[in-house]
């Protein structure tokens, strides 16, 4: 009978994996050890991470340090797998070992073992191309993974900021489509002087706007790389052309004008860079989160709510009450950003808790990004196509607020000064009526004056 599994060798012992697995050794320790969330890494950083390792082999092979037909099985291999053959095999927990040196080793395995097939080598015989000695060349875990980090928010970065921009255009529509409508303001949940709808929206506009901002900002900080500190940012076993052969190389890959960090030590100690993503896009979250609450607020009803703006529906509301619709898309938005929060906190701790030459705590720090960045991009388009796009005003109720609007006695205080403006509109609210009524019956400057001085349209 067959034996299902091969023998490997570490520096520990013997370990035995499974025959069929293109992964080795220390992945089936990490299996081992890590049976944790049975959550692994998203998959476009390991895709990001493979690329990695490409544009690594070139960069030793013109160093002189790597032979061409190791690096050609290399090359081969990592394109096999950027074709998205062997996802599975990549295999470790996100919550691993520091450092990510089990991803980075889940990552040269893969690898070797394919390129040793490709080589007609049986996997497990290192002596063809080994994950350390080959794949691995001039590299480091401390080194390559925060680089994989660098590139895949890049990349991510700027598929959430087209996202954001296809919504402040929506609420750019909407602020153009409502401009002629006055309404009441509110401050403090309560009546305020009248405002235009479209300015509310220019508001909301505004804010996304800011957020794209942020994130670009921060998504630049992202082109310095660490790449080529090996260890502990001295560069030890990786050669002095290396370091500007990968940068090239994974300029030409990428298609971005990534450069070698200024000061690698800072780059490999620290975190920061991440953070101010992380932080950045916890402002973009509270941003969309205080546009989705007023939606919501502004569209509840339809009896006695506001009711001033009108979502598409999307789906049934209840099971149990008939005919009901809620706000599912802003509700939807609500949710993704408190997670984008919670997910920024951890994000704060990890990257606070680096010690010395690196921040051994990247793993939960990449998920976490990643994570906020793609259920951000996926929220702020459905909320642009299926909440803002056909987003209505109802017209007719906002005239009606309009009228009983006491507030616009405000533009009274010039006239008659804001102690016997604030009686008026006391009065008017007690007595649920205009403030132009009751400014007539006590006498307060005539009907023509009042006409101009209360219209809302030259208050808002």
């Amino acid at each position: 009978m067959a034996k299902n599994y091969r023998v490997e060798r570490d520096v520990i012992g013997k370990v035995k994996v499974p025959s069929s697995a293109y992964y080795g050794s220390e992945t089936e320790r990490a299996l081992g050890n890590f049976r944790i969330s049975g959550i692994v890494l998203q998959e476009e950083f390991l895709r990001n991470y493979v690329a990695l390792k490409k544009c690594a082999a070139v960069a030793n092979f013109r160093s002189g340090k790597l032979d061409k037909k190791r690096k050609d099985a290399i090359l081969k291999s990592c394109d096999f797998i950027l074709k998205g053959n062997l996802m599975d095999q990549f295999v470790v927990d996100v919550f691993q070992a520091g450092g990510g040196t089990s991803t980075n080793m889940n990552v040269n395995e893969v690898i070797a073992n394919k390129a040793i097939e490709l080589l007609g080598g049986r996997k497990g015989n290192y002596s063809i191309v080994h994950p350390n000695d080959h794949v691995n060349m001039s590299q480091s875990s401390n080194d390559t993974f925060p680089t994989a980090m660098n590139i895949s928010v890049f990349a991510a970065l700027g598929d959430l900021i087209k996202s954001l921009k296809e919504l402040e255009r929506e609420l750019g529509r909407k602020k153009d489509e409502f401009r002629s409508i006055i309404k009441p303001g509110r401050t403090h949940l309560q009546d305020a002087v009248p405002i235009r709808m479209g300015e509310e929206f220019r508001g909301y506009e505004g804010e996304v706007g800011n957020a794209i901002r942020a994130l670009e900002l921060s998504r630049m900080l992202l082109l310095k790389l660490p790449i080529g500190g090996t260890a502990v940012g001295t560069g030890l076993n990786a050669g002095s052309k290396y370091r500007k052969y990968i940068i090239e190389e994974l300029c030409r890959e990428f298609g971005a004008e990534f450069r070698p960090s200024p000061n690698i030590f800072t780059e490999m100690q620290s975190r920061m860079d991440e953070l101010n993503v992380s932080d950045s896009l916890v402002e973009a979250a509270i941003a969309l989160g205080k546009i989705s609450n007023d939606i919501r607020l502004l569209s509840s009803g339809p009896n006695s709510g506001i009711g001033e703006l009108v979502l598409p529906a999307v789906q049934p509301g209840s099971s149990i009450m008939p005919g009901k619709i809620n706000p599912s898309i802003p509700e939807m938005l609500n949710m993704i950003c408190f997670q984008v929060i919670g997910n920024g906190t951890v994000v704060r701790e990890a990257a606070s808790a680096g010690q010395l030459e690196i921040n051994v705590f990247e793993p939960v720090i990449i998920f976490n990004i990643l994570f906020s960045i793609r259920i951000l991009e996926a929220g702020s388009r459905t909320f642009a196509r299926k909440a803002i796009h056909g987003l209505r005003a109802d017209r007719k109720k906002i005239a009606e607020y309009l009228e009983m609007d006491p507030s616009i006695a405000t533009a009274l205080s010039p006239y008659i000064g804001y102690g016997k403006a604030a009686k008026i509109a006391r009065k008017a609210y007690r007595e649920k009526r205009r403030v132009i009524d009751v400014c007539l019956e006590l006498g307060i400057l005539d009907r023509k004056t009042l006409e101009e001085v209360l219209d809302p349209a030259k208050q808002a």
